[in-house]
């Protein structure tokens, strides 16, 4: 009796991970291009006598600098203190507007008799009010902490009352029928629909807290990186005044893209991630 032929191994599936690395070295390059297109102009323009390289720098001049801020400990004090103000604010803004927004969005009643504060105030910026805040709380941490409080709520307390309104309310029938009480309605369809669009807020009052804080450093304030920008331009030394920029520009670049995958891990459930 003849034996069967030993059966033919599967194919081995093709490799994977070369192509991943492909796929994020093209995402990379092309989310980078703008960003190197933009150093290299800013290196070019002084140094071709497009702009007067004595209030432009190229930026090869800065990097320098940045690193020698780094290693006297001038940008690690600075920075260090800048966050720990914008994430003050940040945090007690959050804590504050995201419940806030929630009563506000479910609640009509509540929302009818707060609605002309909420238009009075969204309209008013922050920094318009810093020297309010600055007359009323003095020039020390709390008035600096404050002002980040009062910029970074109401993007998030305006997304969060629109993302509950904005609920689809045949979610809400279905889960009445189902004898759902109003509580467990809220908790299972109307604050899990309503998560992308208050980190949407969230994102945006990341950026408003470090745009505020560094904006009221500059006016009053003998630390952090509003006031070494601020500090070196009126002392001339316009290359530290340029790291001091990139350094702010760095952080918040960092923060949104925390802030990002903060959401990503929220919102895993959405079909399109």
């Amino acid at each position: 009796m003849l034996e069967a032929p030993p059966a033919a191994r599967p194919a081995a599936p093709p490799a994977r991970a070369p192509r991943r690395v492909l796929r994020l070295g093209l995402s990379f390059g092309r989310r980078s291009v703008a960003i190197l297109a933009f150093l290299a102009l800013w290196e070019i323009a002084p140094r071709a006598g497009l702009v007067d390289r004595t209030f432009l720098v190229p930026f090869s001049e800065v990097l320098p600098t940045l690193w020698d801020l780094a290693r006297d400990g001038q940008l690690w004090s600075n920075t260090q203190t800048s966050l720990a103000r914008a994430l003050s604010g940040f945090a007690i803004a959050i804590a504050v507007a995201v419940p806030l927004g929630l009563l506000i969005g479910w609640y009509r009643t509540l929302a009818e008799l707060l609605n002309p504060l909420l238009e009075l105030f969204r309209n008013t910026a922050a920094l318009a009010l810093l020297p309010v805040f600055v007359l009323i709380l003095g020039i020390g941490e709390t008035s600096k902490v404050s002002i980040v409080v009062y910029a970074c709520v109401w993007p998030v307390l305006l997304n969060t009352v629109s993302a509950v309104r904005g609920v689809d309310p045949t979610f809400v029938r279905a889960a009445r029928s189902l004898g759902l009480s109003a509580p467990r309605i809220f908790q299972k369809v109307v604050l899990p629909a309503s998560v992308p669009s208050i980190f949407t807020g969230v994102r945006m009052a990341g950026s408003n807290s470090i745009i505020v804080l560094i904006a009221a450093e500059m006016v009053g304030a003998k630390s952090g990186l509003g006031y070494l920008v601020n500090a070196s331009q009126q002392n001339f030394a316009i290359t530290q005044m340029y790291a001091g920029i990139v350094a702010i520009s760095v952080i918040g670049l960092v923060f949104n893209h925390l802030l990002v995958a903060l959401e990503r891990r929220f919102t895993r459930w959405r079909a399109d991630h």
